[in-house]
């Protein structure tokens, strides 16, 4: 039997979305497929914010202020290691 992501997942196909984990990993792209394990994401900024003072939220909000920038042409990030998801239009600039 094939897997079914859930229709809150299915929604965001397509769009572009930030990915925020439980590691200092953000990946800011857009939402190709959803299975079991993983969301593969194309056109993707992966920021490591282990590797400046940046914060995530910080990062995200000057991401969407200045636009993205992709380091990626496709992604895998694990569903396991992922603490929320939120479409990239939703980020508010200040």
């Amino acid at each position: 039997m094939a897997y079914e992501p859930s229709e809150e997942i299915k929604a965001l196909i397509g769009k572009q979305i930030v990915v925020d984990t439980d590691s200092s990993y953000i990946y800011v792209g857009t939402l190709e497929r959803a299975g079991r394990d993983y969301l593969e994401l194309s056109n993707v900024d992966v920021h490591d914010t282990g590797d400046c003072k940046s914060t995530k939220e910080h990062y995200t909000h000057e991401s969407r202020k200045l636009g993205s920038r992709t380091n990626r042409n496709n992604t895998l990030v694990r569903i396991e290691r992922i603490v929320s998801i939120s479409k990239f239009d939703d980020v508010i600039v200040f």
